[in-house]
Protein backbone atom coordinates (compact mmCIF):
# COMPACT_ATOMS: atom_id res chain seq x y z
CA UNK A 1 0.00 0.00 0.00
CA UNK A 2 1.69 2.93 -1.63
CA UNK A 3 1.63 6.57 0.80
CA UNK A 4 2.66 8.79 -1.90
CA UNK A 5 0.06 11.72 -2.49
CA UNK A 6 -1.27 11.72 -5.58
CA UNK A 7 -2.69 14.68 -7.89
CA UNK A 8 -6.43 13.60 -6.31
CA UNK A 9 -5.04 13.64 -2.96
CA UNK A 10 -4.09 17.35 -2.83
CA UNK A 11 -7.57 19.40 -2.23
CA UNK A 12 -6.96 20.12 1.68
CA UNK A 13 -9.59 22.63 3.52
CA UNK A 14 -7.85 25.63 3.99
CA UNK A 15 -7.73 26.72 7.50
CA UNK A 16 -10.04 30.62 7.98
CA UNK A 17 -6.82 31.62 9.93
CA UNK A 18 -4.44 31.52 6.98
CA UNK A 19 -6.52 33.33 4.62
CA UNK A 20 -7.60 36.46 6.11
CA UNK A 21 -10.38 38.27 4.86
CA UNK A 22 -10.77 42.16 3.94
CA UNK A 23 -11.60 43.11 7.37
CA UNK A 24 -9.16 40.23 9.29
CA UNK A 25 -5.32 40.70 10.14
CA UNK A 26 -3.27 37.99 10.67
CA UNK A 27 -3.07 36.42 13.95
CA UNK A 28 -0.54 38.81 15.96
CA UNK A 29 0.44 35.87 17.63
CA UNK A 30 2.19 34.21 14.68
CA UNK A 31 3.68 37.84 13.23
CA UNK A 32 7.19 36.31 14.10
CA UNK A 33 7.23 33.17 12.43
CA UNK A 34 7.69 34.90 8.69
CA UNK A 35 10.57 37.05 10.45
CA UNK A 36 12.26 33.65 11.97
CA UNK A 37 11.64 31.59 8.69
CA UNK A 38 13.30 33.85 6.75
CA UNK A 39 16.49 34.46 8.94
CA UNK A 40 16.71 30.40 9.16
CA UNK A 41 15.90 30.29 4.94
CA UNK A 42 18.64 32.31 4.86
CA UNK A 43 21.02 30.45 6.94
CA UNK A 44 20.41 27.28 6.82
CA UNK A 45 20.86 26.75 2.91
CA UNK A 46 23.68 25.20 2.00
CA UNK A 47 25.62 27.53 -0.07
CA UNK A 48 25.34 30.34 2.91
CA UNK A 49 26.67 28.04 5.07
CA UNK A 50 29.48 27.07 3.17
CA UNK A 51 30.25 30.79 2.60
CA UNK A 52 30.29 31.80 6.24
CA UNK A 53 32.19 28.76 6.85
CA UNK A 54 34.90 29.87 4.30
CA UNK A 55 35.00 33.47 5.69
CA UNK A 56 34.92 32.75 8.96
CA UNK A 57 39.04 32.89 8.66
CA UNK A 58 38.77 36.40 7.09
CA UNK A 59 38.09 38.00 4.46
CA UNK A 60 38.58 36.32 0.84
CA UNK A 61 38.00 37.72 -2.91
CA UNK A 62 35.22 36.13 -5.35
CA UNK A 63 37.41 33.66 -7.35
CA UNK A 64 38.97 32.80 -4.10
CA UNK A 65 35.64 31.65 -2.89
CA UNK A 66 34.00 30.44 -5.81
CA UNK A 67 37.51 27.86 -5.96
CA UNK A 68 37.40 27.36 -2.50
CA UNK A 69 33.75 25.56 -2.79
CA UNK A 70 33.43 22.88 -4.46
CA UNK A 71 30.12 23.40 -7.06
CA UNK A 72 29.01 26.53 -6.70
CA UNK A 73 28.25 28.53 -9.63
CA UNK A 74 29.23 31.92 -10.44
CA UNK A 75 25.61 32.92 -10.36
CA UNK A 76 24.65 31.24 -7.29
CA UNK A 77 27.89 32.43 -5.22
CA UNK A 78 27.05 36.24 -6.49
CA UNK A 79 23.39 35.66 -5.41
CA UNK A 80 24.27 33.90 -2.29
CA UNK A 81 26.69 36.83 -0.91
CA UNK A 82 24.10 39.76 -2.22
CA UNK A 83 21.80 37.61 0.47
CA UNK A 84 24.46 37.71 2.84
CA UNK A 85 24.94 41.20 2.43
CA UNK A 86 21.49 42.25 2.22
CA UNK A 87 20.91 40.58 5.66
CA UNK A 88 23.81 41.97 7.66
CA UNK A 89 26.42 38.95 7.88
CA UNK A 90 28.42 39.77 4.79
CA UNK A 91 30.75 43.35 3.65
CA UNK A 92 31.87 43.87 0.37
CA UNK A 93 34.78 46.31 0.08
CA UNK A 94 35.80 47.24 -3.53
CA UNK A 95 39.41 48.56 -3.53
CA UNK A 96 40.02 51.42 -6.17
CA UNK A 97 42.88 48.83 -7.93
CA UNK A 98 43.50 48.40 -11.56
CA UNK A 99 41.25 45.81 -11.91
CA UNK A 100 39.63 46.38 -9.17
CA UNK A 101 39.43 44.16 -6.28
CA UNK A 102 36.89 43.32 -4.06
CA UNK A 103 36.66 41.81 -0.43
CA UNK A 104 33.57 39.81 1.19
CA UNK A 105 34.03 39.30 4.77
CA UNK A 106 32.26 38.58 7.73
CA UNK A 107 30.24 41.11 9.67
CA UNK A 108 30.43 40.98 13.42
CA UNK A 109 26.45 39.42 13.11
CA UNK A 110 27.80 36.95 10.86
CA UNK A 111 30.90 36.06 13.17
CA UNK A 112 28.38 35.18 15.70
CA UNK A 113 26.70 32.32 13.27
CA UNK A 114 30.38 30.95 13.26
CA UNK A 115 30.02 28.34 15.88
CA UNK A 116 26.41 27.08 15.27
CA UNK A 117 27.46 27.27 11.78
CA UNK A 118 30.54 25.03 12.89
CA UNK A 119 28.37 23.12 15.27
CA UNK A 120 26.19 21.71 12.53
CA UNK A 121 29.00 20.59 10.38
CA UNK A 122 30.59 18.60 12.80
CA UNK A 123 26.81 16.99 13.61
CA UNK A 124 26.22 16.23 9.92
CA UNK A 125 29.97 14.72 9.59
CA UNK A 126 29.47 12.44 12.61
CA UNK A 127 26.00 11.50 11.96
CA UNK A 128 26.82 10.83 7.97
CA UNK A 129 26.59 7.25 7.62
CA UNK A 130 23.53 6.89 10.38
CA UNK A 131 21.40 9.39 8.19
CA UNK A 132 22.42 7.15 5.18
CA UNK A 133 21.93 4.02 6.61
CA UNK A 134 18.06 5.35 7.80
CA UNK A 135 17.44 6.81 4.31
CA UNK A 136 18.23 3.30 3.05
CA UNK A 137 15.96 1.46 5.39
CA UNK A 138 13.32 3.91 4.52
CA UNK A 139 13.33 4.28 0.86
CA UNK A 140 14.13 -0.09 1.00
CA UNK A 141 10.42 0.01 2.80
CA UNK A 142 8.71 1.91 0.76
CA UNK A 143 10.11 1.69 -2.48
CA UNK A 144 8.87 -1.76 -2.45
Amino acid sequence: MSTLLKPGNTDLPVSPRLVPGPDQRPDPNHADCRGVASVLSRVGDKWSVFVIMMLSDGPKRFNELKRMINGISQRMLTLTLRGLERDGLVTRTIFPTIPPRVDYELTDLGRGLQQPVKALGEWAIAHQQQIAAARARFDERNDG
